[in-house]
């Protein structure tokens, strides 16, 4: 047995007591560095609580791991700290790995000693308010594996230097202000699996040099300015999972070597400017779940390969210039539950088998040349919640059997050629929240069992040849926003229901163009409680399904103008009983829809005077009361109507004196054509008692004329160029969005 001296003992237990000394000093150190740091915090949570000096940081800090007595990791994510950077103790921490500081309220910059974190392995600065340029002395740390500093407010460019770490595997700059190219020499990071720079500035081409990232799964690169073509080289990326670059500038045609991506499973390139046809080499992606193609310049036919994708389960080629027929090998792809191709040029017939893809829940092929009828078979679909075939040339009649598909929420037909009736048995327990016939050729009766839709927010059934009464048992919907009824022939008078609520939460009234008559029901109005209060947070309806988001359009006639209107329902509330045969009076209830923006009852037989209460319309932008037998005087309250674009009061029975206020002063005198008895400014007859009469009023608004011609003027102009005499004489089709 050897024997150990005393004086070895003696040498070994000092330094082990020297190392223990050591250790314990360093610590110290360490602990009193963290401290000095958290006592620079605005705030923190109570989590943080247990940072104190007379607490082991090792074993009671939150967040604080230990290795041999050292601080290893530091995670206090998501702990409502609110400081900087710039008094974190770098120099004290040589043995930290793991640095995470995310879902918290950081500010300032990366200061450049981060480059001190020698041993990181692990930095996650997500979520905070970082600002300023990445420091290129994070390219020096060379354990570094996952850099996380994505959802700040970084700018500048990518440094050079993060090529040069030694072993990343996942990079996340995402949702940043980075500007500038991508650096090539990320193509040295040979380890990189996962690489996301999206929702940036980034500008430049998407450099070749990535193509030699073999262990890369994920690229991410989309929402930035990325011009230039596709690189060919990514077709080497054997490993990428997910290659997403959609939202940028790319241009030219989508290389055949994506083709070689066998584990690719989704594939984002909408939103670019890509040409020429889809390569062929694109349906032998076996593992391919969703493709995004839509919002670019395409064209050709929709490949034949594209039959191999029986894992597709989104496909998306909107807005493209792709022709010919939908091919029936569509309908192999049995994993489908988005079909999404509108606005392209495709033709033919809308395949019947498209009925044994029993999982498609959104089907879309609206703007297109399809012609034909609808096939039956849809109805199968029992997931189906969108179908929207609108704008074809679809004819024949409407299959019954969609009433009864309990999990449609929207169901569009608008501007195609469909005859016949209606379906007569919509189910009791629908789902449908949207019904769009719009511009048929429909007949009929508007079916009651509509009354089981309860869910129902928007029925547009303009512009058919429908024959029917008012429906007010429509008004028991709970939650409609939209009913059109424009342009059919609708007849006879609206007879109150009795109901004590009705049309509780109606936006949109349009009856223009029917034959209803007599005297306006004061009970049709008197419940309209959605216009009865001004909501800037109403959205219009839109839904989802199948990941994909639906949102409907409605046009309107306002200002002359007939706008397709899309978010309608979060500024617009509009009536419009135009071109009927209403008499009696304005009902005085009116006033009361403080809501309105535009009001639209020409060309009708009323009579009596304009209600005074009319001044109530806060924000009302139009109002068209021209062609009826209205009497009196204009309400003096109706100059203080200050959102008022268009007025038309023409062609009835009016008499006095204009009102003055700081909108009828930019009303030209078509607004009063017709009423022998007016007087007052713009029209020739002066108005004596008129605080502002014509004589000492014309200097001033040549001077606003000059000064706003290149503004006002000419909206006003244009307005009446275009027949406002008739709101839909002359009118044209503007697209517009809110």
């Amino acid at each position: 047995m050897m024997m150990v001296s005393c004086k070895t003992f003696s040498s070994l237990k000092f330094f082990t007591l020297f190392y223990l000394f050591t250790v314990a000093f360093a610590f110290t150190e360490e602990a009193i560095a963290l401290l000095k740091w958290k006592a620079t915090f605005k705030n923190h949570n109570s989590l943080l609580a247990s940072w104190t000096p007379s607490s082991n940081a090792c074993t009671d800090w939150y967040g604080v791991i230990c290795f041999n007595g050292r601080v290893n990791k530091l995670n206090i994510t998501n702990t409502s700290v609110s400081a900087t950077l710039y008094a974190f103790p770098f120099s004290s921490l040589p043995f930290l790995e793991n640095l995470i500081l995310s879902k918290n309220n950081f500010s300032g910059t990366i200061p450049p000693e981060i480059g001190n974190l020698t041993n990181l392995v692990y930095l996650d600065l997500n979520t905070n308010q970082i600002s300023g340029t990445i420091p290129p002395q994070i390219g020096s740390l060379a354990k570094l594996q996952i850099l996380r500093i994505f959802g700040n407010h970084l700018n500048g460019s990518i440094p050079e230097e993060i090529g040069y770490l030694r072993s990343p595997s996942s990079l996340h700059l995402s949702n940043n202000s980075l500007n500038g190219s991508n650096p090539s020499s990320l193509g040295n990071l040979s380890n990189l699996f996962y690489l996301s720079l999206y929702d940036n500035h980034l500008s430049g081409s998407i450099p070749e040099e990535i193509g030699y990232l073999r262990s890369l799964t994920v690229l991410h690169l989309s929402n930035n300015s990325l011009n230039g073509s596709i690189p060919a080289p990514l077709g080497n990326l054997s490993n990428l999972s997910f290659l997403l670059l959609y939202n940028n500038q790319l241009s030219g045609s989508i290389p055949a070597s994506l083709g070689n991506l066998s584990n690719l499973s989704s594939l984002y390139l909408y939103n670019n400017q890509l040409s020429g046809s889809i390569p062929e080499e694109i349906g032998y992606l076996r593992s391919l779940t969703y493709l995004y193609l839509g919002n670019s310049s395409l064209n050709g036919s929709i490949p034949a390969s594209f039959g191999n994708l029986r894992n597709l389960q989104t496909l998306i080629l909107n807005d493209n210039n792709l022709i010919g027929k939908i091919p029936s090998f569509v309908c192999n792809l049995t994993s489908l539950e988005v079909l999404y191709m509108p606005r392209n040029n495709l033709k033919g017939k809308v395949p019947q088998c498209l009925g044994n893809i029993s999982g498609l829940q959104v089907l879309i092929m609206s703007h297109n040349n399809l012609s034909g009828e609808i096939p039956s078979s849809i109805s199968n679909l029992t997931s189906l919640q969108i179908l929207d075939l609108g704008r074809n040339n679809l004819e024949g009649a409407i299959p019954q059997c969609f009433g009864n598909i309990s999990s449609l929420q929207v169901y569009d037909m608008q501007n195609n050629k469909l005859s016949g009736t209606l379906p007569i048995n919509f189910s009791i327990g629908s789902s449908l929240i949207s019904l769009n016939l719009h511009g048929n050729e429909l007949e009929g009766e508007i079916p009651r069992s509509l009354a089981n839709c309860k869910k129902l927010q928007v029925l547009d059934l303009g512009d058919n040849h429908l024959n029917d009464t008012f429906p007010m048992w429509l008004g028991t919907l709970p939650e409609l926003r939209v009913l059109r009824l424009t342009s059919n022939k609708l007849h006879g008078p609206i007879r109150s229901s009795g109901a004590e609520i009705m049309f509780p939460d109606l936006r949109i009234m349009d009856l223009s163009y029917n034959a209803f008559s007599k005297d306006l029901p004061t009970s049709l109005f008197q419940h309209l409680k959605g216009m009865r209060t001004i909501d800037q947070t109403m959205k219009a309806p839109s839904y989802k399904g199948g990941g994909v988001y639906y949102q409907d359009s409605v046009v309107v006639v306002t200002k002359g103008l007939k706008l397709e209107v899309v978010k309608i329902l979060s500024l617009y509330t509009i009536i419009d009983l135009s071109n009927n045969k209403f008499e009696g009076r304005i009902p005085s209830v009116l006033g009361d829809l403080i809501a309105l923006r535009v009001l639209n009852m020409s060309h009708n037989g009323l009579k009596g005077h304009i209600p005074p209460l009319l001044g109530n319309l806060s924000v009302v932008e139009s109002l068209d009361l021209s062609f009826n037998r209205l009497s009196g005087e204009i309400p003096q309250q109706l100059g203080s109507l200050t959102s008022l674009e268009f007025l038309d009061l023409s062609h009835n029975y009016l008499q006095g004196c204009i009102p003055q206020g700081p909108q009828f002063h930019t009303f030209e005198s078509n607004s009063y054509e017709g009423n022998d008895g007016l007087r007052g400014f713009p029209i020739s007859k002066g108005c004596g008692n008129d605080p502002v009469s014509e004589k000492n009023y014309t200097l001033p608004v040549k001077n606003v004329i000059s000064e706003l011609q290149y503004f006002q003027m000419p909206r006003i102009r244009r307005r009446w160029r275009n027949g406002f005499g008739s709101s839909y004489v002359a009118a044209y089709d503007v697209g517009f969005d809110f």
